[in-house]
């Protein structure tokens, strides 16, 4: 007993070392478990939900995307017709 208390003591930074690695460890292992059921969570969500939702959200994307492109043409005449109206008060011709 004196004998592993003596190596202790002389090897006491390798034991707190092996101590942290095995926290370390640990700690790594608990993040892969955690990922995991984030990972296995979304893949039940996905399926309870299934092909339809997907769909009916690409769907809703697609109208939130064509009420942009007409607000974007919207915006190009309104622009248009001010830099037309500016220029011919300024005599300049583009």
């Amino acid at each position: 007993m004196t004998e592993l208390r003596g190596w202790l003591r002389d090897n006491s930074t390798l034991v707190y070392f092996l101590i942290a690695q095995f926290i370390a460890g640990g700690a790594l292992a608990a993040s892969a478990i955690a990922y995991g059921v984030q990972l296995e969570n979304r893949v039940h969500t996905m399926e309870v939900r299934g092909a339809a939702y997907t769909v009916s959200r690409m769907d809703e994307m697609k109208l939130k995307i064509a009420r942009l492109e007409q607000s974007i043409e919207q915006n190009e005449k309104s622009i248009n017709r001010i830099v037309d109206t500016m220029t011919k008060k300024l005599n300049i011709n583009p």
